[in-house]
């Protein structure tokens, strides 16, 4: 590795340990995580193994995390009304009001203040960097809705269609997390020069 991509490295850990650490402490930085992803995942993937894969922990870790906010009435259990089996989290009003204290709000401010192309560059890159490192890890990659290779948003469509969950997705899971997702293919890669 040459001296740019061990600083960069070193940097993107640093602020994300500076971001976790800001404002408000009554949570954990896992509980922060946690509470994120249930705020911005689609209801397909409000689970604890969805949130297990994407925190890239084991998912005894994961289900204690929830468990604990679920204690802290931040989330609450529901049977999932696809599959009576499975469980989902949504996030309880008190949950929606402990994100008015998420600590990487002063970083998404800092952020919000480059200039825009500096900031699409920069969100470019780390779905680049996230992308690469999940590929070599054989991790999922995740994403939203309305960037997913599995979502059919026609616009003679009555409403968008996730082919992998076949589902019909509601308005704002448009720009949902998901743990299914696939990234479209770029126009052209397929293309032998």
């Amino acid at each position: 590795m040459g001296p740019v991509a061990n600083l960069a490295a070193e940097l993107v850990i640093h602020l994300a340990r500076l971001a976790q650490s800001a404002g408000d402490h009554r949570l954990t930085a896992a509980q922060w995580t946690a509470l994120r992803f249930f705020a911005r995942a689609n209801r397909l993937s409000r689970t604890p193994s969805a949130f297990s894969a994407f925190h890239a922990t084991t998912r005894g870790t994961a289900s204690q995390t929830v468990k604990s906010l679920v204690a802290l009435g931040l989330l609450e259990r529901h049977r999932n009304e696809e599959d009576g089996r499975s469980i989902r989290f949504e996030l309880t009003a008190a949950g929606r009001a402990m994100l008015d204290h998420d600590p990487l709000r002063a970083l998404a401010a800092h952020i919000d203040r480059l200039p825009a192309d500096e900031g699409r560059r920069l969100l470019g890159a780390l779905q680049t960097l996230v992308g690469g490192l999940a590929l070599g890890q054989a991790a999922p990659v995740f994403g939203t809705c309305a960037d997913c290779a599995h979502c059919d948003a026609a616009p003679q469509a009555d409403a968008p269609f996730c082919r992998c969950a076949e589902a019909t997705l509601m308005a704002g899971e448009m720009d949902a997390l998901c743990i299914e997702f696939q990234p479209r293919p770029t126009p052209g890669a397929d293309r032998v020069n």
